[in-house]
C-alpha cells in the first residue's frame, strides 16, 4: 500500500501538524480542520481508486494496483460510514435527553 501514498488504517487517526504546532505555540485541536483533512483523505482515496481503475481498463495497467486501490477506497468508505453512524447515534442520544 505504500504506492498509494497513505495507509487507510491510520490516515483518519493521525495527528496533523498545524502552523501553531510548527511555531511552538500551544493551540487547541481544531475539530473542523480534522474533519476537513479526513474528508480530503477520503476524496483522495476515491480519486486514486477511480484513476487506477480507468488506467487498468484503458491501458491494461497492473490489475493488482487496481485491486489494491479499490480495497483502500473500500476501507476508507467503511471508516467514514462508521464515523457517520457514531455521529448520528450521538445526535439521537442528545435528542432523548430531558431538558
Amino acid at each position: 500500500m505504500s504506492s498509494l501514498g497513505f495507509n487507510p488504517y491510520t490516515t483518519l487517526s493521525q495527528a496533523r501538524t498545524t502552523a501553531a504546532d510548527a511555531a511552538g505555540t500551544a493551540a487547541k485541536p481544531d475539530a473542523g480542520q480534522a474533519i476537513s483533512d479526513g474528508i480530503g483523505d477520503f476524496r483522495a482515496a476515491l480519486e486514486q481508486a477511480e484513476q487506477t481503475a480507468i488506467n487498468t481498463a484503458v491501458t491494461g495497467a497492473d490489475p493488482h494496483a487496481m485491486v489494491q486501490a479499490l480495497s483502500n477506497a473500500e476501507l476508507m468508505l467503511d471508516a467514514v460510514v462508521t464515523i457517520r453512524d457514531k455521529v448520528v447515534e450521538a445526535y439521537q442520544e442528545l435528542l432523548r435527553m430531558p431538558v
